[in-house]
């Protein structure tokens, strides 16, 4: 079994499937010398196609009210005001705890908005993001996520709202790593009994890089009641989970698809691009709506950070 590696530089051998057009209504959007971004939104009115007849890739693994306080003659210094916090900004948290589906304790940051401390009685969406293979808890947040969000935020661009990033430590496919099952049992229930998080599916997305987009395609599609926002960047399909894909898109209940974000660089990985786009196709093929975008990059760092601020303000762009 080979296993992606978001920062490997040996190519990996291109597995033999059936290629899958990825610009079923755009005939030339692939000319990158024409168009350096390619994007388009999928909304389409497709017969889904008979379960045996879809193509099967081989791909390798790859939430308030603010009280001020009142001042009296004997304070000789006032409390800090609600804009005083605000240009403080948000902080970064770094935590562990332990959980019996997993062998190591579950590390992950936490970024806790402008005011967090100030306003008590405030309860927030939450962002779950996570880091591609090879990397760790630390690559969110080096990528500008905490600047982004402050700056958003304090701005009026965007509502507070608390990001988690977890880390992954085992790099094997989700029938051999229990990571999914973690976020699933225990770290959403842990943030939602520490943190002032607002539980509801409306005000919880999942997203990932890499490997990371591949565990939020598995944990947005299994569990739709768990989050209502689902993005997955140079993702791709676990190769364990391409016939549960089927079951989940033919079994998701009427009204409960997640908002679906998927990009992809230009000269990404083929068996990553392959993935990808059958994944677009069977989502058109069954008339999930979702977000489909080619731009010009590679599997790199330096993509996925030229397009951060994007990813950001698409997941909370209905958090009002």
């Amino acid at each position: 079994m080979i296993l992606v590696a978001a920062c490997e530089s040996a190519p990996l051998p291109r597995p033999s499937i059936t290629p899958i057009s990825i610009t079923t209504h755009e005939s030339s959007a692939l000319m990158l010398n024409e168009n350096p971004q390619i994007t388009s939104t999928r909304s389409s009115a497709l017969t889904p196609r008979p379960l045996s007849t879809m193509p099967i890739p081989k791909i390798s693994t790859f939430t308030t009210q603010y009280t001020p306080t009142i001042k009296t003659p004997t304070r000789k210094t006032p409390a800090p005001t609600l804009t005083e916090c605000m240009k403080a900004g948000g902080r970064i948290e770094i935590k562990e705890f332990t959980t019996v589906l997993l062998p190591n304790p579950l590390v992950y940051r936490i970024y806790l908005p402008p005011c967090y401390d100030d306003e008590l009685n405030r309860s927030y969406p939450v962002l779950y993001l996570i880091h591609g293979q090879t990397y760790s808890d630390t690559q969110w947040d080096r990528l500008g996520v905490p600047e982004i969000a402050d700056r958003l935020i304090s701005s009026g661009e965007a509502a507070p709202f608390i990001v988690v990033m977890p880390r992954d430590r085992i790099w094997k496919e989700p029938t051999e790593d229990n990571f999914g099952l973690a976020v699933e049992q225990s770290l959403i229930p842990w943030v939602d009994e520490h943190y002032r998080s607002l539980p509801n599916r409306e005000y919880r997305a999942i997203g990932g890089l890499s490997r990371g987009g591949a565990w939020a395609i598995h944990l947005g599609f299994s569990h739709p009641e768990l989050f209502g926002t689902m993005g997955a960047h140079s993702g791709f399909v676990f190769h364990s989970d391409i016939q549960q894909v089927y079951q989940w898109l033919n079994n998701l209940p009427i009204g409960m698809a997640p908002r679906i974000y998927m990009d992809i660089a230009s000269e990404d990985r083929p068996e990553i691009t392959e993935s990808a786009a059958f994944l677009e196709e069977l989502l058109t093929q069954y008339d999930i709506p979702h977000e489909w975008h080619m731009f010009v990059g590679e599997h790199e760092e330096a993509y996925w950070q030229s397009h951060v601020e994007d990813y950001l303000r698409w997941y909370i762009k209905e958090w009002k």
